[in-house]
Formats: C-alpha cells, sequence, structure tokens
C-alpha cells in the first residue's frame, strides 16, 4: 500500500513564491506609507495610516508564512483572514464613501491601484495554507 504524497513546505515551490510577493508588497506598503505620513500626513491620515497597517498585516504575514510549527501556520491564517477583511471592507468604503479617502490605499477600490493584488493575495494565500496544512 502506498502512502500519501506528503504536503508540500510552506515556504518551499510556490510557498515561495507567495512569501515573495507578501515580501515586495510588505516592503512597498510600508515604506511608502512611512514617506507618506512623514511629509504629508495631514492630508489624508486615515489613507495613509490605513497603508502602514496593511504593511504591518503583509510583513507578519511574510514571517508567518516562512516560519514552521503550528503558531506559524496559526498566525498566518489570522493575518491573512485580517487581509482579506481589510481588503473588501476598504474596497466597499472607499467605493460607497469616497469622501473619507483623500488617498488611495493599498486596500482602495480592492487594491485596483496594484492590478487587484491585493484582493487575489489573501485568497491566494488560504488556498495556498490549506493545501500545505499546518
Amino acid at each position: 500500500m502506498s502512502q500519501p504524497a506528503p504536503h508540500p513546505e510552506r515556504s518551499s515551490g510556490f510557498g515561495r513564491a507567495l512569501i515573495a510577493v507578501y515580501a515586495i508588497f510588505a516592503l512597498a506598503a510600508t515604506a511608502r506609507s512611512a514617506v507618506q505620513l512623514i511629509t504629508r500626513g495631514g492630508e489624508a491620515p486615515l489613507a495613509y495610516g490605513l497603508s502602514a497597517f496593511s504593511g504591518v498585516i503583509y510583513l507578519v504575514a511574510t514571517v508567518a508564512l516562512a516560519r514552521r510549527g503550528r503558531l506559524a501556520y496559526l498566525i498566518s491564517w489570522l493575518t491573512i483572514t485580517v487581509e482579506l477583511i481589510g481588503v473588501l471592507t476598504i474596497g466597499i468604503a472607499s467605493l460607497t464613501h469616497p469622501e473619507l479617502f483623500a488617498r488611495d490605499t493599498v486596500w482602495s477600490r480592492f487594491g485596483m491601484g496594484y492590478l487587484f493584488i491585493p484582493l487575489l493575495l489573501p485568497i491566494v494565500g488560504m488556498w495556498w495554507l490549506r493545501r500545505v496544512g499546518r
């Protein structure tokens, strides 16, 4: 009787590419929001603050996805769930109440400014976590 194929590692193959995309978004969102908050934070504090928050979420997700173990797996799920809720909430709010968003965030209009990658990324991340298991 053959053994079932082991689940792939979270940080190998496709997982490595996923982690790289998360790392790029972590760096981009964090750096961009830091510059925006420092240089013109008064223009759009909500938008720039939400972009900073998304950068932190991306950073924590990157680290958790790259690590092994049950705690890292749970943190991955938590951060990616928060990310999806954030993208959906900010996406809807930025369309229904554009006056609240003097400037775009990473998650505005479901990430349209980033080719909708912010909307697709948590869905792909959840699929990957489900596929690889703990």
